[in-house]
């Protein structure tokens, strides 16, 4: 059965996207811990980020720091931390998170809430960036 992910790679859920290659995308992250937390997965299926090939690992780690360097130059943060936690879909994915504080990558806080149009104005701003 295809995860999330997969059903967004494929287009059969919409989604807010950032960037995209032939082997990832990257979009907003709909339940975001701050504005501008955004999601980049490869678009081969696979549950465990170290089971990812190595050139594939060492691929997706390199548009992750393209993407990175958008959202720096569009949201205001002292830096765009990574990390990777991997249980809450199956299918290999970085978080991308503009930080100011380690707090801001506290991933027990409650998510924000943003509207369509919070979603659509963070994604374009990016998008010019």
């Amino acid at each position: 059965m295809s995860t999330i992910f997969t059903k967004i790679i494929n287009e059969d859920i919409p989604c807010y996207k950032i960037d995209e290659t032939d082997k990832f995308i990257a979009f907003l992250d709909i339940n975001p811990l701050v504005k501008g937390h955004t999601l980049v997965v490869p678009k081969v299926e696979v549950d465990y980020i170290f089971d990812l090939e190595n050139e594939l690992l060492s691929e997706l780690f390199l548009f992750s720091k393209s993407v990175a360097k958008k959202i720096k130059k569009a949201i205001p943060c002292d830096r765009v931390g990574v990390s990777v936690v991997g249980l809450e879909v199956p299918h290999a994915h970085v978080h991308l998170i503009p930080i100011n504080q380690i707090n801001d990558m506290n991933f027990s806080r409650s998510k924000l809430k943003l509207s369509n149009n919070e979603m659509l104005e963070i994604k374009n701003l990016i998008l010019k960036s």
